[in-house]
Order: structure tokens, then sequence, then C-alpha cells
């Protein structure tokens, strides 16, 4: 028995709607891009993570990159298998002992209904796990930044993510009140699209508007350290001709308003639920920020203005949820009740 498990490798999955994120054995071992990129004829996988990510939107029609995530759940199942049997295959390849029986524990919104969580264990047994695990991401983002979740104190997480923002108090190791979203990292690059296809009859893709939230997102307008104005390339719209234009971070946090006003109403409505004992907590303890979207410049000024409360942004907001899944899974047996199986 002792070299069976020798050979079985447990591994903890933070499947985004972005990035996914993987840990092996203690470590961060894959960090790519949610996306795939596939022969039309044959159906054969061409490149997974940043080298699809590289492919996208500059393919033709033999080729498609498909982003198998939409909203934090499965949005295409075949995809999404191919995806986690590659990005598992990246883990260790020169390992030849490795065998594919995997116990995996993998994050999952806490808004998701049963379909789509069938989705996802359907989709880990089919990349060969043996036991397949979730848990929810706000409970994951909690255990990630260093929170005993078993206490009887009220802990309030706001995670957003690429597809979902996820807002939860959690106490007792459990969920006692959450408001999930579907606004996040992919509504912030499409408002950057819109936006400068209106004000400046530019015409860009994905990859650009995401690298643009990337250099010079914000959501305030003033900054006390703004960062520098950023070139966009794209189509000129009355021209068709390609031109650069110049973007500031106050442009962006305008274009970002509307949507980041969605997460504050999220964030009162998820306070306003919650038992008044947890409430005295959270004034206590102040509200976390974790996931891409805690990167967003000025974000934690503008929620404690909102909020009168300390906001904290979690110290690696991004790997933050996958950090929580892999100390889950190391410790299995005391935290059972917050594993869904």
């Amino acid at each position: 028995m002792g070299l069976l498990n020798f050979f079985t490798s447990d591994i903890a999955i933070d499947l985004g709607t972005a990035n996914t994120l993987i840990i092996y054995k203690d470590k961060i071992v894959v960090d790519e891009p949610s996306i795939i990129a596939l022969d039309r004829i044959s159906g054969k996988v061409l490149a997974i993570g940043k080298k699809a990510m590289q492919m996208h939107e500059k393919t033709h029609e033999n080729i498609k990159t498909i982003r198998p995530l939409k909203d934090g759940v499965i949005a295409d199942f075949t995809a999404a298998e191919l995806m986690i049997r590659g990005m598992i295959k990246m883990i260790d390849t020169n390992n030849r002992l490795f065998s594919p029986s995997h116990r995996m524990v993998i994050c999952i919104p806490s808004g998701i209904t049963e379909v789509e969580k069938r989705a996802v264990k359907d989709s880990a047994e089919h990349a060969n796990a043996k036991e397949v695990y979730m848990i929810y991401e706000p409970i994951a983002a909690a255990v990630g930044i260093g929170i005993d979740i078993e206490q009887p104190v009220g802990s309030m997480i706001v995670d957003i993510g690429g597809g979902t923002t996820e807002i939860a108090v959690i106490a007792l190791s459990g969920i006692v009140c959450e408001q999930s979203i579907r606004i996040a990292g992919d509504v912030f690059t499409k408002d950057i699209l819109d936006y400068m296809r209106r004000q400046h009859n530019l015409l860009i893709g994905e990859r650009s508007a995401e690298q643009v939230k990337i250099e010079v997102g914000a959501a305030l307008t003033e900054l006390d350290n703004p960062p520098a104005d950023y070139e966009i390339r794209g189509r000129d719209l009355m021209t068709g001709i390609p031109k650069v234009i110049k973007v500031t971070y106050s442009e962006i946090a305008f274009a970002l308003d509307k949507s980041v006003s969605k997460i504050e109403e999220a964030v009162l409505k998820a306070l306003e639920m919650s038992p008044p004992e947890l409430s005295a907590d959270i004034y206590g303890n102040g509200i976390h920020l974790t996931g891409g979207g805690a990167l967003l410049r000025g974000l934690d000024k503008r929620l404690a203005a909102k909020t009168k409360l300390a906001i904290h942004v979690a110290e690696n907001p991004l790997t933050a949820v996958v950090r929580g899944t892999g100390a889950v899974l190391k410790n299995i047996n005391s935290y059972r009740s917050v594993l869904i199986s």
C-alpha cells in the first residue's frame, strides 16, 4: 500500500474563467490562461494556456481558440476536459512513474447550480481523477490568506475573478451569506472594448483590452501614484487603417465605473444580509479582497469609502484561491466539512 501511495498524486486546481492554477506537492506548478487551441478539422489539440493565448484572435479558419469557462462555470464540456488533461500533463513530464490516479480538489463559484457542479466533476473524472472534491471559492480564498475559518468569528471575503465576483461572509467553516454576481474581470475587459469603440472609434481585440486593464486599469479617476499613459493599437473604424492612441487611467476608471458600482452594490447587499453578531466581527476585521480584480488600482479605497470599513488586499490576490485549495488538500481530514464530493 505504501508503494501505491507513493505513486498516487494529489493535485489542487483553481479552474478559473481567465486563468487555471494547479498545485502539486505544495508548489504552484501550472499557472496558465484558461484557453485551448484546436484544429477544426481533426479536433486535435494544438496548444493550451499561454501558447493558445498568443493565437487567440489571430487564427485562420482551420484553427479555433476556445475559452471553455464562462462566468466561472464550464461552458464547453469537451474543451474543458481537454484543457484539464493538458494542464495536468504539464505538471511533470520527466517523471515517468507519475500515475494518472489523482485525488483532486477543485474550487467552484458559490453561486453555482447542481448541473454546473456535475459538469466540473465529470470533467475532472474524465481527466483520470480517482476522487474529486470541490470547495467553494470564497472558502478557499479565506484559507489561502490565512484566516482560521473554523472559529466562530465572521470574515468577509470579496473574490473578484475573471467570470464571477464572489462575496461571502464565512464563520464556523461555512458560508453564512453570499452574493455571487457575474460581473468581474471579463466584464471589465468588455467595458474597455466598448469604451474604445464609442469614444475613440478604435476597434481593439480582447487581448489588447486585457492589457489596457493590467497597465492602466483603475477604479478611481484620481490616484495618489498614477500609472503612466498607455499606448493602445487597433483599427480606426472610420478609415479602416491601424492606428495608435494613448489612454489614461482616468479614462479607464470612467469606462469601468458602472461595473465597479455593481460590485459595490453586491458588497452592500451581502453586508445587509449578515447576522448582527457577524456584522460586529466584520466591523472589527474589515473586508478581504482577493482575485485578479483586487489588483484594480484604487478599488480598495473606493470600497472603503462606500462601506466605511477597512479593506485588506490579499498579499498575492491571484494565487489566494489556489493556495487555499492546496492547504485544504494537505489537511483533507480536518477540512472535510467544507468539501463537496
